[in-house]
């Protein structure tokens, strides 16, 4: 048995005492005992806790995998997500006065990625239990909307009708405002009376659309409000994690874009951001996902009340917007994936476009990315963390930079 204190959180949220030491669930400045192995106190008893330690709010929070700050209160999350920020800046020699920080309210996520198993009694579906593959079953989770929470017997319904003895269903469902869109993978392969049987579950269940691997069977367009715009996603598309987070997002970028009446939107989806901002400029999206590319035109054509969206399909990893294409813009929002955009912002910091709204879910990325602009003469105008990804140790942030 070892006595150890926590100093810190790291960046999966494991406490981490001086060894190093990695001590799953536990806060800074808890003093805690157990028997280390291989440098991880697996089962450590808090001797000391600490004033940020709360009741997890989540009955299911001991023994799923799926959240790993619930232990921990609101300021203390709040505040230790702000750190990861400032050392993220700081790591790249930026000094920026962070604005508001929005999180998302419990029950707030609209998609969740589900496992389910079959049984000798039937199926189990859930999220995986902590640093295991077994499923466990989650019916009071506070972290999805009351619709997915509810969604777990079709889920295990799927399993018993298209899932091996041996293997796992990955089943994601979205909540959308045409119901929910079901996405399925790892099942057996579809044939008629798969197929069949998949519509009697859609019919049973009121889903809007139920995918297998590569085919959907779609009763009702599982659609989503952009703005004025209704888009329907391709199966299994990139969204923003909860509604409240989106709007968070949304209204930063439109401060940033504020009398801007020509936008280039990079990696722009479905159109989370290009179709809103068509209410005030003319929008050119790119992104490089052709599916997502034509829901996002069907949805400014079906739309009214919208300037003049056009969209391209083009990678940007690979054939980045040049500083000449760029100019022709007075504004251009930009929120790529994890890895950032290293040769899309070398070609923006090329460029002579005044205003930028950069999006990001990786502060580490985004710091490295902002660095470059501000090299070239951009300065960060407004910085503002939204938080979506409650009880996670995950973070987006948007940033308005302009240049003279």
């Amino acid at each position: 048995m070892e006595q150890v204190t926590v100093e810190r959180l790291g960046h999966k949220g494991d406490g981490i005492a001086p060894g190093p030491i990695f001590v799953p669930g536990i806060l800074p400045g808890e003093v805690v005992e157990g028997a280390v192995e291989n440098g991880v106190m697996a089962a450590p008893r808090i001797v000391t806790p600490s004033t940020a330690r709360v009741s997890a709010p989540c009955s299911h929070a001991k023994s799923c995998g799926g959240c790993q700050l619930q232990h921990a209160s609101d300021d203390f999350v709040t505040e230790w997500k702000l750190d990861v920020v400032r050392r993220a800046l700081d790591a790249q020699g930026i000094s920026a006065e962070i604005g508001s920080v929005h999180t998302s309210p419990p029950q707030s996520r609209r998609r969740a990625a589900f496992s389910a198993k079959r049984t000798k009694k039937g199926a189990l579906a859930g999220f995986h239990r902590k640093g295991s593959d077994v499923v466990i079953a989650v019916p009071n989770c506070q972290l999805v909307t009351p619709k997915l929470a509810a969604s777990l017997p079709m889920v295990e319904a799927l399993a018993v009708l298209g899932a091996s003895r041996k293997g796992e269903l990955s089943v994601t469902v979205t909540d959308s405002l045409g119901g929910l869109d079901v996405s399925v993978k790892g099942g057996k392969e579809i044939d008629t009376e798969l197929r069949s049987k998949l519509a009697d579950i859609a019919r049973e269940y009121g889903l809007a659309r139920v995918t297998w691997d590569d085919e959907a069977l779609t009763r009702l367009p599982p659609y989503h409000q952009f703005g004025k715009a209704q888009v329907v996603p391709p199966p299994g598309a990139f969204l923003q994690a909860t509604l409240a987070g989106e709007a968070a997002l949304l209204q930063a970028v439109t401060d940033a874009m504020a009398g801007a009446k020509s936008i280039a939107d990079l990696f722009a989806g479905c159109g989370t951001f290009a179709l809103p901002l068509a209410e005030q400029a003319r929008i050119h999206a790119f992104e490089g996902e052709k599916p997502m590319v034509k829901a996002l035109d069907h949805g400014w054509r079906n739309a009214q009340g919208l300037k003049h969206v056009t969209s391209t399909a083009r990678d940007l990893f690979r054939n980045p917007l040049l500083p000449d294409e760029l100019d022709r813009f007075d504004g251009v929002v930009i929120d790529p994936p994890r890895a950032g955009a290293e040769a899309q912002v070398e070609q923006l910091a090329k460029s002579k476009v005044k205003r930028i709204a950069h999006v990001s879910c990786n502060p580490v990325t985004f710091a490295r990315d902002t660095a470059r602009l501000l090299q070239a003469g951009y300065r960060v105008t407004d910085l503002r963390v939204v938080d979506q990804f409650r009880w996670s140790t995950h973070l987006e942030l948007v940033a308005a930079l302009t240049k003279d």
